[in-house]
């Protein structure tokens, strides 16, 4: 069975900025707990023992949260990539094949078969049923698929295999007329020993665009496993708005909303000071440890408020979240919106060009309509 993993975890997240200018991607929080930690208590559940993680951008952020891993019932080391410059760290990232490389050529890790994810997805798959299938088909390495529709093609690396499984070719991010295949690959993999001699050391190497292919054109036993089961990417600021969406409306079995339920739909952390007399509220939303909330404010969800949030009289807040320690303003308007104490972005990822909403003071975040309270 699976064992051993590895968290690829090093990449600076460009594509969620501005969320990631100041938290590495495995960090970006989700209902209050960083990403990564949802990947580590399934892989835990599914039987793995031993987690190495490459990391690379804000490297100390991850190894200080996690640790060790004995708090969460596993090993976990870390592969840093990267050196020193005048006594400073300084990234530099080997790519997700690369840093397979680096962790077997340090301590030989990968000793069996074992499972690569990246540090950006919460998903329930069931890899030891996946490793039954790789270990039956003979293969050195496995990707697991997920099937998309026509219309999402073109966000994902889609893999085209055989009837058998076995993988032919890759296409990456295709139009949706021009997919060969619906299954977009999940970023897990299984991978044998065997698969370390196809990567240089101490280079810059990618497992979709050049390990995977590499594997096609020698004619290795490489195959595509899929199943059915849930799948929340978090590549770009619209994915994280939506997954948060989904989260808070209780769209992922076993993920929960935090705190006390003190009315329908509406949960809080410790120690709230919440003017509930006069608040208009429709759940479902969380209030953090610490929050404050003056009176005549309007709340609809799903909407998160994080730890140590402030917000002034009169302001109105739907479908927001809100990032700890953020203060909204008398009477701002919040439409969809993540906001935190240095930026204020909109569903779509689009940076808020007005004065922030930040402890600095007042400010209009987004616009809302009566219709946008009221839908």
């Amino acid at each position: 069975m699976i064992r051993k993993a590895i968290i690829l975890a090093a990449g600076r997240g460009t594509r969620l900025q501005p969320l990631t200018s100041d938290l590495p991607k495995p960090m970006i929080p989700l209902l209050g707990r960083p990403v990564m930690a949802y990947i580590i208590e399934h892989l835990v559940a599914q039987g793995v023992q031993e987690i190495m993680v490459n990391v690379s951008h804000m490297a100390d952020q991850i190894e200080r949260y996690f640790g060790d891993g004995r708090h969460l019932g596993v090993q976990i080391g870390y592969s840093y990539e990267g050196g020193l410059s005048d006594g400073q760290l300084v990234p530099a990232p080997l790519g997700s094949a690369g840093a397979l490389r680096k962790i077997q050529d340090h301590g030989g890790f990968i000793d069996q078969t074992t499972a690569v994810v990246c540090g950006d997805a919460i998903v329930d798959v069931d890899l030891q049923r996946a490793w039954r299938e790789h270990r039956s088909k003979g293969a050195l390495a496995t990707v697991v698929t997920k099937q998309v529709a026509d219309h999402e093609v073109s966000n994902y690396g889609v893999v085209v295999a055989r009837a058998d499984g076995s993988v032919v070719s890759f296409q990456e991010k295709p139009r949706a007329g021009e997919a060969l295949s619906r299954d977009a690959s999940t970023g897990i993999y299984l991978v044998d020993p065997g698969v370390l001699d196809l990567i240089p050391s101490g280079q810059v190497m990618d497992i979709g665009s050049e390990l995977f292919p590499a594997l096609v054109q020698k004619g290795l036993p490489f195959f595509r496993h899929t199943q059915d089961f849930h799948w929340l990417d978090i590549g770009r600021v619209s994915d994280y708005w939506r997954i948060m969406q989904a989260l808070m409306k209780g769209e992922m079995p076993k993920v929960r909303m935090p705190g006390r339920e003190v009315r329908p739909g509406v949960f809080v952390g410790l120690n709230v000071d919440v003017h509930w007399d006069s608040l208009e509220v429709s759940g479902p939303v969380f209030f953090g440890s610490g929050a404050r909330v003056a009176p005549g404010v309007k709340l609809k969800g799903p909407t998160w408020i994080g730890n140590g949030c402030r917000i002034d009289e009169g302001a109105t807040l739907t479908r927001s979240i809100l990032f700890d320690y953020t203060h909204i303003g008398a009477n701002a308007l919040a439409h969809e919106r993540i906001v935190s104490g240095s930026y204020c972005v909109s569903r779509d990822g689009v940076v808020d060009q007005e004065p922030l909403t930040g402890w600095r003071g007042d400010a209009r975040c987004g616009s809302l309509q009566p219709a946008d309270w009221t839908a």
